[in-house]
This record gives structure tokens, C-alpha cells and sequence, in this order.
């Protein structure tokens, strides 16, 4: 379980770059807000793995 855990935070952080690449190459927004919504699902979801509460 903490295996797919690691991989959900590493890929959300991932994004979460690709997010702040994308705003300093201004990028279109629609592109922005898709990946930082990606983001934020993977790293919350990593989180609440690790703390148990989502199995």
C-alpha cells in the first residue's frame, strides 16, 4: 500500500512542476488548471493512503 502511495506524491509533484513550467512559458490556461487539478488529486490521494483513511 505505501508503494502506490510514493508513486501518487511522486507523480503529483511531478505535475505540480509541469504546473509552474507551463505558467512561466505561458501556456494556455485551460492546459494549466487541468494539470494542477491532476495534481492536487494525485497528492491528496497519496496522503490519505499513507494516513489510512482511503484504502
Amino acid at each position: 500500500m505505501t508503494g502506490l502511495s510514493t508513486i501518487l506524491i511522486v507523480v503529483g509533484l511531478f505535475l505540480a512542476g509541469g504546473v509552474y513550467s507551463f505558467s512561466k512559458q505561458q501556456m494556455p490556461k485551460g492546459l494549466i488548471v487541468l494539470l494542477g487539478i491532476g495534481s492536487v488529486m494525485c497528492l491528496v490521494a497519496g496522503v490519505l493512503r499513507i494516513q489510512g483513511i482511503w484504502e
